[in-house]
C-alpha cells in the first residue's frame, strides 16, 4: 500500500491538487495509505515553505504547485 500526502492548510489550489490526487489513484487502481494534512506544524516537518505539497511514500516530489493528473500517475506508479 503507497502512502500518498497532500499538504496543505485548504487554500483553492490545495484542494484542487487533493482532487486531482484523488482522480490519478482511481485511475491507477490499488490500495493507498492517503491523507490530506492540514496542520502547519506537520506540513513544516516536510520542510516545504509553500503549499500544496505532495508527498509520496515519504518523498517531497511538489512543492507550490497543483500538479496535473497524468503527473501525478506516473508519481504513483
Amino acid at each position: 500500500m503507497k502512502e500518498i500526502k497532500v499538504l496543505g492548510p485548504g487554500c483553492a489550489k490545495c484542494k484542487k491538487l487533493d482532487e486531482n490526487v484523488k482522480t490519478a489513484m482511481s485511475e491507477v487502481g490499488g490500495e493507498y495509505d492517503y491523507e490530506y494534512v492540514t496542520d502547519i506544524q506537520k506540513i513544516m516537518n516536510y520542510g516545504i515553505l509553500m503549499t500544496p505539497g505532495l508527498v509520496v511514500e515519504g518523498k517531497v516530489v511538489s512543492v507550490g504547485r497543483v500538479l496535473p493528473v497524468r503527473d501525478i500517475v506516473d508519481f504513483i506508479k
